[in-house]
């Protein structure tokens, strides 16, 4: 018994020692080692810099990306937004009513 009593003093010590020992700085009154803003400066340039530049057509389509993408319904442009709304909802209620026709039908399950 005394000695998984020891065992369990020294871990706690040796924990208390080591926490005390990581706070520490290295040296008797230096200051933490400052953050890198090299890094962070560079980082707010690029950002700058992508904010100001103006990317053309082209250079979207050779990264593979086209800038703008049309959406044609029946060969037309969807530039009527509800119209294309009211269409796709009505196509929704017209095959909700065909399944609910086909569950009411008697057949093969």
């Amino acid at each position: 018994m005394r000695r998984q009593l020891a065992l369990v003093a020294g871990a706690a010590g040796g924990a208390v020692v080591a926490f005390l020992l990581r706070r520490r700085p290295t040296e008797p009154g230096a200051a933490p080692a400052p953050v890198e803003t090299d890094a962070r400066e560079d980082l707010r340039r690029k950002l700058a810099e992508a904010r100001e530049a103006t990317a053309t057509e082209e250079e979207f389509e050779v990264a593979g990306m086209s800038a703008e993408t049309v959406v044609e319904i029946d060969g037309r442009e969807a530039d009527d937004v509800d119209a294309a709304r009211r269409r796709v909802h009505d196509e929704a209620r017209a095959t909700v009513e065909s399944m609910k026709r086909d569950d009411d039908s008697p057949g093969e399950l």
